[in-house]
C-alpha cells in the first residue's frame, strides 16, 4: 500500500466484544458461486479464478459476466483508480465484492494523481494548470436538425413551445426551482463505453441566463449516467451563440438521453431559442482524465485541501483552484510547481466511487473508498444492499447545480440511498471527511424508502452524520433504523469552511412530508457539532422514535427543533415539547482518546448505562 493510502486509512482498528445480531439481508443463505480475484499486479487476460491468476482492473471487473452467488475479491494492500459498477445478484445469491489476503483494505480511489512536476504547466504568475486534452473530430452520428427534441416540465414549472425547424422556441412562464423542472431532451442515442462525443447547438434568449447542466443518461428510470461531460456554464443572450459540450461515454447502450436542464435558470417571461447542430464522435489524446468537475484536491494525504473557486480571477492564494470545464483542466494558485511543494496531490472527480444505481442483492465487505467528489456509494432505486466493515473518506465537493441567482451548489455523501431504496444495511463502517452527509436515505417525487438499517458505524468530521428527507406527501418511509452509531465532530471536516451554508449537524432532518412510520434513532452517541447536534425542520415525530441516546455539545445550541433552539440545560424542555429522547442523557461520553480517534468509552462512561442489551462501549469506536 502506498504512503498516501496508509495515511488516508491509517491503521488503528479495534473491534468491540459484543456482537449485534445480524439482520436477514442480501447474504442470508447465500448460494455458493465462483470466486474471482483482482490484484494490482494481475492481468485482465487471466481467468481470475485463482490468487495466482488475478484480474488487474476495475474495467475488467465491471465488464465481467458475473452470476448470482459470485464473489469478486480485491487484494488487500492494493489500490485501484476509477469507478466500481456492481452487478445484481438475486435472493439467496448476492454478488459480493470483498477482500482477500493480509494487510490494509483494498482501496478504490475516485481521483487522478498529479504529483509529478510534469503534470503541471506554468501559465504565468502563480497559476499552474494540468494538461489540456486535444480532440480530433471523427464522423457526425446524427442529423440533429431533423431529430425530434421534446420539452418536459414538472413541479409547477410552466412553458409553451413553438417549432420552426430547425429551431425550437420555449416561452417560460415559471421555471421552477431545480434544473429538472424544465428539461429539453432527445433520446435514442447510441453510445459506446470509452468513446468521446461532442454536442453542438446554437442558443439565444430574450433574457440572458446561464445553462448550468447538460447530461447524457439512460432514457428512463433509474436515469443512470451514460457519460461524463464538462460542466462549464453556457450563456444564452440576445444574440445567437455557438455552444459545445463534450462527453466521455461510461456505458455502452442504445437508449441514451441528452438533456439540457433549464429549470430554475430560464427566467420567467423569457423566450429561449434552441437550434441543434451536431452530435459527433471524437478522438482524444491521453490528457482526458479530467472530463468531469474536480470537487476537491487532497494534498499530502489529507494535511491540506484545495479551495474551490468558480472563476480563474478568484485564484488569489495558495491552494485556490478552478476547474475549467470547457477545457477539462484544473488551474491552481501555487507559488511554485505544485508537485515540488507536495508529495501527493489527489484530484477528486465528480463520480461515485461505487455507482450502484438500480442494483439489487449486492454485498460489499472490507473495502476502502476514498477521494471521490460525488458519493462514495451512490445511486437510486437500490434494494437488498449490504455495506459492511468499509472505510469511506474524503468524499464530495463537486458542482451539483447553480441556483437561479447564480449561486453554485456542491454535493457529496459517503453512502446515499436515493429514492425507492429498500432492504439495505450499513454496519461496522467508518466514515470521515465527507462534504455533506456520511449516511443518508433521501428522495424526491413519489417513492418509497423501506427497511434501511445503519448500525455500529463510527462517523467523524462530516458536515452531517445522518441526513434524511423524503418528498412529497405521496411518498412512504417505513422502518428506518439508525442505532448504535458513534458520531463525533459534525461540521469539523474539510468542506465546512468552504460551504456557503455551514450547517454542521449530527442529525439533519430536512423537510419531510412523506408518510413516515417506524423511524428509529436509538442507542447512539452524538458528540459535538459546529452548529447543533440536531436540526428538525417540520414535525413528523408521530412516526419517529428517538431514545437512549447520549448527547454532548460544547457549543451554545444542542438542538434546533421546529426552528426553536435548545441549549444543553434546556434538554428537559426539548423532551417535553418533542416527546422524544425520554431516556436519553446529555453528558460527555468520555472517549479513551478522541484526539487520536480512539472512540472507545472509558469504563465509567455515562453512555455505557444507556445501551439496550449491553454496554455502549462494547461496540466499534475507533478509526483504523
Amino acid at each position: 500500500m502506498t504512503a498516501t493510502v496508509k495515511t488516508l486509512v491509517a491503521a488503528l482498528f479495534i473491534v468491540g466484544t459484543a456482537t449485534c445480531q445480524r439482520a436477514s439481508f442480501a447474504e442470508t443463505a447465500a448460494m455458493a458461486g465462483r470466486t474471482f480475484h483482482v490484484a494490482a499486479s494481475g492481468d485482465d487476460a487471466n481467468d481470475g479464478l485463482l490468487q495466482e491468476s488475478p484480474w488487474r482492473s476495475l474495467d475488467k471487473v465491471n465488464a465481467a459476466e458475473l452470476q448470482p452467488g459470485d464473489k469478486v475479491l480485491f487484494k488487500r494492500g492494493d489500490t485501484w483508480r476509477g469507478q466500481l459498477v456492481p452487478q445484481s445478484g438475486k435472493e439467496g445469491a448476492p454478488i459480493t465484492y470483498a477482500a482477500y489476503g493480509k494487510g490494509d483494505r483494498p482501496l478504490l480511489l475516485g481521483s487522478v494523481s498529479c504529483d509529478k512536476p510534469g503534470d503541471w504547466r506554468h501559465e504565468g504568475g502563480n497559476i499552474w494548470a494540468t494538461a489540456q486534452p486535444a480532440f480530433t473530430e471523427l464522423e457526425p452520428l446524427n442529423d440533429f436538425t431533423a431529430l425530434p427534441w421534446a420539452v418536459h416540465s414538472e413541479s409547477g414549472a410552466k412553458v409553451k413551445t413553438k417549432r420552426s425547424r430547425p429551431a425550437l422556441e420555449i416561452e417560460c412562464a415559471n421555471s421552477g426551482a431545480k434544473g429538472n423542472h424544465i428539461q429539453l431532451y432527445n433520446r435514442g442515442l447510441k453510445v459506446r463505453e470509452g468513446d468521446y462525443f461532442e454536442f453542438t447547438f446554437r442558443a439565444r434568449c430574450t433574457k440572458p441566463f446561464g445553462i448550468h447542466g447538460i447530461g447524457l443518461s439512460k432514457g428512463g428510470l433509474p436515469w443512470t449516467g451514460y457519460g461524463r461531460g464538462n460542466t462549464a456554464d453556457i450563456k444564452a443572450g440576445g444574440d445567437w451563440s455557438d455552444c459545445r459540450v463534450r462527453f466521455k461515454a461510461t456505458k455502452t447502450a442504445d437508449d441514451g438521453r441528452l438533456t439540457i436542464h433549464l429549470g430554475g435558470a430560464l427566467p420567467a417571461g423569457a423566450a429561449f431559442c434552441f437550434q441543434p447542430m451536431s452530435w459527433k464522435r471524437l478522438q482524444c489524446n491521453e490528457a482526458e482524465l479530467l472530463a468531469v468537475d474536480v470537487g476537491n484536491i487532497i494534498f499530502d494525504h489529507g494535511k491540506a485541501v484545495g479551495v474551490k473557486k468558480w472563476k480563474q480571477d478568484d485564484l488569489k492564494q495558495q491552494g485556490d483552484y478552478w476547474y475549467d470545464g470547457a477545457n477539462w483542466q484544473v488551474k491552481l494558485y501555487s507559488e511554485k510547481n505544485p508537485a515540488e511543494l507536495h508529495k501527493s496531490i489527489e484530484l477528486a472527480l465528480r463520480r461515485h466511487n461505487v455507482d450502484q444505481g438500480g442494483k439489487s442483492y449486492v454485498v460489499y465487505e472490507s473495502l476502502a473508498v476514498s477521494c471521490g467528489a460525488a458519493h462514495g456509494f451512490g445511486g437510486g432505486s437500490t434494494r437488498n444492499i449490504v455495506i459492511r466493515d468499509c472505510d469511506i473518506s474524503w468524499i464530495g465537493g463537486s458542482h451539483q447545480f447553480t441556483r437561479p441567482g447564480g449561486k453554485p451548489v456542491r454535493f457529496g455523501n459517503g453512502i446515499e440511498f436515493w429514492s425507492s431504496a429498500r432492504d439495505c444495511l450499513v454496519e461496522g463502517c467508518r466514515l470521515w471527511e465527507i462534504y455533506d452527509a456520511a449516511l443518508t436515505n433521501q428522495g424526491s417525487g413519489t417513492n418509497q424508502q423501506i427497511n434501511i438499517t445503519y448500525r455500529d458505524n463510527v462517523i467523524w468530521n462530516s458536515e452531517y452524520s445522518f441526513e434524511y428527507w423524503n418528498r412529497g406527501p405521496a411518498s412512504v418511509t417505513h422502518n428506518i433504523r439508525f442505532e448504535h452509531n458513534t458520531c463525533v465532530n459534525a461540521g469539523f471536516g474539510w468542506g465546512h469552511a468552504q460551504r456557503p451554508d455551514r450547517n454542521g449537524r449530527h442529525l439533519m432532518f430536512y423537510s419531510n412530508p412523506a408518510q413516515t412510520s417506524e423511524f428509529y434513532v436509538r442507542d447512539n452517541i452524538f458528540c459535538n457539532a459546529t452548529e447543533s447536534a440536531l436540526r428538525m425542520w417540520n414535525d413528523w415525530t408521530a412516526g419517529l422514535t428517538m431514545d437512549r441516546n447520549c448527547w454532548f455539545q460544547r457549543g451554545d445550541v444542542l438542538m434546533v427543533f421546529l426552528k426553536t433552539p435548545f441549549a444543553s440545560v434546556q434538554f428537559a424542555e426539548f423532551r417535553r415539547q418533542s416527546k422524544l429522547d425520554v431516556h436519553s442523557i446529555v453528558a460527555d461520553p468520555q472517549f479513551v482518546n478522541a484526539d487520536r480517534l480512539d472512540f472507545r468509552l472509558v469504563p465509567d462512561s455515562p453512555a455505557r448505562k444507556l445501551a439496550n442489551g449491553g454496554p455502549a462501549g462494547s461496540r466499534k469506536r475507533l478509526k483504523e
